[in-house]
């Protein structure tokens, strides 16, 4: 090889080497503070600046779910979700694209009614779940939605407590707040854990709600990310709710969002079709689908 070309490729090679990408160090975010009546106060301003929302969304299935009995094969259906203050809210499901109806629910806080047009079924049952049915399909409730997508303000008499932690290797504080659980006739009440409330350090948001039943069980684990603007109101895009009892998790995004605006009760409304079969929840309903 000639001398000039060796040289060449000796200058090139060094000259490679010495413009190799360097890895940089990650950069540390400042943490912000916050004391205890700072951060109860701004949940507390979030939960009372929602009152209704009008939402587009995406509702993907990301466990092994209740929902299977509804969404079937689809991983990932397009909807609506309505809800209003104190109890009403209605969520409809659809696939993508053709805009077909997979299941459209309603629920007023004490009863709830599900048509699934694919069983040509409608169920209807009490919002609360007692106990999980072996028919996944009879272990969903709106009302679950209801309690992700809005929240209930922190009383002023209730005990919170105060502590810092980790979330996913984010730094963050953690509120605490206690109540009084009933017990049985003739017993006396105890405190229990009612709520946890994360917010991250960085920018200080809340990223979490996790709340509690009876004998310290997680009924709800709920993350919430991608803070932003809709109009005058702050609404996270990204919502992941757990419900360990009932065996789901569903993450929501949400593509559009009007919130605080009056919904006609009519829009909670959900007729049953007079062809579709009549299952009431917790009866023998015989073939309800699973």
């Amino acid at each position: 090889m000639p001398i000039a070309l060796i040289a060449a490729s000796v200058a090139i090679g060094g000259c490679s080497e010495r413009n190799a990408p360097v890895a940089k160090a990650p950069v540390s975010v400042p943490l912000k503070t916050a004391a205890k009546t700072d951060l109860v106060a701004e949940f507390n301003r979030l939960a009372e600046g929602i009152r209704s929302i009008n939402a587009g969304v995406t509702i993907q299935l990301t466990s092994a779910s209740s929902y299977t009995g509804v969404i079937k094969q689809y991983h990932q259906v397009n909807g609506f979700i309505l809800a209003q203050k104190p109890d009403s809210v209605r969520v409809i499901g659809q696939l993508p694209v053709i805009g077909t109806n997979i299941f459209d629910m309603v629920s007023d806080g004490k009863t709830f009614a599900i048509y699934v047009p694919s069983k040509n079924q409608f169920l209807t049952g009490p919002a609360k779940l007692e106990k999980p049915s072996e028919k996944p399909v009879e272990n969903l409730r709106p009302q679950h939605l209801m309690e992700a997508i809005f929240w209930q303000p922190i009383p002023e008499d209730a005990p919170v407590l105060l502590e810092q932690a980790t979330d996913n290797g984010k730094s963050c504080y953690v509120l605490t707040v206690a109540a009084r659980e009933m017990a049985g006739r003739g017993s006396a009440s105890d405190w229990s854990i009612s709520r946890k409330i994360w917010f991250e350090r960085a920018a200080l948001t809340m990223e979490r709600v996790e709340v509690f039943g009876g004998q310290g069980r997680v009924d709800s684990d709920t993350h919430y990310n991608q803070w932003s603007a809709f109009e005058s109101v702050q609404y996270p895009k990204q919502i992941s709710l757990e419900r360990p009892v009932e065996g789901y998790t569903l993450g929501i995004t949400v593509t559009k969002l009007t919130a605080n605006e009056t919904i006609e009760a009519s829009r909670f409304v959900l007729q049953q079709p007079p062809s579709a079969q009549l299952v009431h929840v917790g009866e023998d309903a015989g073939g309800a689908p699973r």
